[in-house]
Order: C-alpha cells, then structure tokens, then sequence
C-alpha cells in the first residue's frame, strides 16, 4: 500500500553527483588527500582545499542582528531593495527596451523550477541541451513532463541547426516552447555562447513563435565568474530584439555570485516586449512563490543588498581573486590536455571542463576506471564533468595525462 498519488514516481532519487562525492570523501578518509584527486564539488575552493567563503560577504553577515535573521522577508516576492538591486546587477548597464519583472526565489534552481512549472503543462515537453545539469529533467518530471534534447555543439559552436530542429518540432506538438540555454560558463563544458549565437536563437525564435508562444529559460548561474567580467553581459542586448511572442526568464543564483551555496537565495528576472505578459508572468510566478516556499531568507536578501551596494568595490576585488585563480587553473588543465589529446568539449570560462566521450557505455568504464585509480569525476550525458573549481594547481598538475592514460587503457 502507498499513500503516495497514484502518478507519483516511487523510485529512490540517484543523485551521482552527491554518491561520488561521498565515495570520495570515504577514500580520502582511508588514504589521506594526496592519494586521492576529487574533481566532484562543485564550489570554488583554495589552494589548501578548503571552501571559499568572500570576507566581504560573511563579515558583514555575521553581524545582522538576530531580529532581521529572525524576521519574515517584507513579501513574498522579496524585499523590494533586493529585486532593485538583482535587477541591476543581473542586466546589462545600459538599459534593454523590455518590460521587467524581479521574483526572490531559493536560488537559481527555485528560479528554474518556478519557470519550468509556471510555463508548461503537464505531459509538455521542456527542451534542453543534451549535455546539462541533470537537475533540470528531475524537475521537469516533477511538473509531470518529458523533455526533449538539442545537439549542443556542432564542432566548436553552438548547434543553431539541432536547436532550431528540435524547438519546430516541439512547437508543432504543443504549441509553445520552453528551452533552457545554461549560458554563459555552462554547466558542465565551460561553454560561452558568441554574440552572433545569442542573436540567431534569438531570430528564430522570433519567427517561430508566429506558431506559439516561445519562452527562454537562461541560466546564469555561473555567469559572475566569466572572465569576460563585466561584458559577460553584453549578450543581453539582443534580448532588446524580442517580438511580443517571445519572453526570457533569466535564473540568477546569490550561491555562485556571494559563495552563499546554503543561504538559497536566488531570483527570476522576466523580461518580455510587452508590459502586460509580463506582468501575467508575475502573478503566476508571485502565486507560485507563495504556495511553494513562502518566504526566501530576509538576511540573505539584506546581505546581498548591502555587498552589491556598499561594499561592491572590497567583494569584486574578493571575487576577481577567485576568477583569476580559475583562469590559471583551466589554463593549465587546457595546455597539457592538448599535449596529450585528452578529448574535451570546447571551454571558454567557469567552474568545470568536460570530456567528451563518444558513448555513455565508454564514459561509465572510464568514470570507474579513474576511481580505480582514486580520480574522482561527475557522470553526465557523453562525459565527464572535472571541477577545476575545486582542483587545487597541485591537483591539475599531470592530471590531464593520467586521465588520457586511463581513457587509453580503458579502451
């Protein structure tokens, strides 16, 4: 017997992300570290391993009083000064010519999920890039949906013919279309998308949605650590070509940009043509909010008005530290990947590089193989996700050699 709904799914969640990092955990307990290379966290990292926590984040932090941590948020919605402030701080500076609309959410993924129920129905189809955070089709299932994959890469670029493809499909379904691009730094290849990119996906969105309506779910969760820095924006100016059938929903995370991964505060930042769908976006998004999570963290809202404001010269400096480690970190993963030939899907920027494998039969074997080994990787769709986030100089150094090893031996 269940109490559970008849259509729910009674399957125990796989998480790999979480059971390799304990598998991790366990053998550095047994080895000691230096045995044991852990590409698995996901969160930025020293050079000594420990978790990187911004001073110019936590300090201030740690002395709100009791009584603002202790108190509900001014809405649901979220206090007013933090929507303000995520608005600029998430757009570009020069001001788009869109109607905009700024929900608080648990982080980027309540942003997601809030998006992903609020658009579709149930037994809809979100469209996804093949290789993605595998969190996206748990919560498209979740909402009672299936999903559709788009071929990300065509050699080096964007696969604008693959998207285009499967987004025609998927309208002629249903009718509307709801496709996430994780841009820029994607999670998991470290990709950026071009200008020119943005503004053909863009285009013909524009025409396809004489069909439909057409939703972007843009996920910036990383986007603060390009290193690009501030024109890593700049791509957000061709949102200003939107016709009136076309609205993106930007996915902001405080949990990358402040180093807050446990505060979950986040926000959805709508942007569309036409004043009045976004404001019916609002209202959904508004009743969803309230119905779901209620309330986000008032001193996290509060933090990260202050750090974006206040202290925005001290925490940029914090995190430019934080970028520019990551760029030593890639540009030595890159250099001896290419001496050896380790395949890898093209990287710009961000927390990860992934390898490209073929098959997920090849990219199963390799993944225990390098455990094996005592390397230990993320499985997702045709590869394996390394963090250089976490990885300290010692750690690269020599690890793209191992893995073409153990890929060679693998077979």
């Amino acid at each position: 017997m269940s109490f559970m709904k008849h259509t729910a799914d009674l399957r125990p969640i796989e998480d790999t992300v979480f059971a390799v990092v304990a598998m991790a955990k366990q053998d550095i307990a047994a080895h000691g570290a230096d045995r044991v290379v852990d590409a698995t966290i996901g969160s930025l990292a020293d050079e000594q391993g420990e978790l990187i926590a911004y001073h110019s984040v936590f300090d201030h932090y740690d002395h709100i009083p009791p009584q603002i941590k202790a108190a509900y948020a001014a809405s649901f919605t979220g206090n007013p000064e933090y929507r303000r402030l995520v608005r600029q701080w998430v757009l570009p500076s020069q001001p788009l010519p869109l109607a905009c609309s700024v929900i608080a959410t648990p982080g980027g993924t309540g942003a997601v999920n809030m998006t992903i129920t609020s658009v579709l129905e149930p037994g809809q189809t979100l469209i996804l890039p093949q290789i993605a955070w595998g969190s996206y089709s748990l919560m498209a299932a979740q909402a009672g949906c299936s999903t559709r994959s788009y071929t990300m890469f065509d050699h080096d670029h964007f696969n604008l013919d693959s998207f285009r493809q499967v987004c025609t499909e998927v309208m002629a379904q249903q009718g509307r279309v709801l496709a996430v691009i994780n841009d820029p730094c994607h999670n998991p290849t470290g990709y950026s998308m071009s200008l020119a990119e943005w503004e053909a996906v863009v285009d013909f969105l524009n025409e396809l949605s004489r069909q439909g309506p057409c939703v972007i779910l843009n996920d910036i969760a990383y986007i603060d650590y390009s290193y690009r820095q501030k024109a890593s924006r700049d791509y957000m100016r061709c949102f200003s070509r939107l016709n009136e059938g076309v609205l993106v929903v930007i996915a902001f995370s405080c949990s990358k940009t402040l180093t807050s991964y446990g505060l979950r505060c986040g926000a959805a930042v709508a942007l569309g043509k036409e004043q009045q769908a976004v404001r019916q976006t609002e209202i959904v998004f508004e009743k969803m909010a309230r119905a779901t999570w209620s309330n986000i963290p008032n001193a996290a809202m509060e933090n990260f008005s202050w750090v974006v404001s206040e202290n925005r010269t001290a925490f940029e400096a914090e995190k430019q530290a934080a970028i520019d480690l990551l760029q030593k970190r890639s540009a030595l993963f890159l250099k001896q990947a290419r001496q050896c030939s380790l395949p890898l899907y093209p990287y710009h920027e961000g927390f990860f590089i992934t390898m490209a494998l073929p098959d997920n039969a090849i990219r199963d074997r390799l993944h225990q193989a390098l455990i094996d080994q005592h390397i230990y990787t993320v499985k997702v769709n045709l590869g394996l996700r390394i963090a250089i986030c976490s990885l300290s100089m010692a750690k690269i150094q020599g690890l793209p050699q191992r893995l073409c090893q153990i890929l060679q031996a693998t077979g």
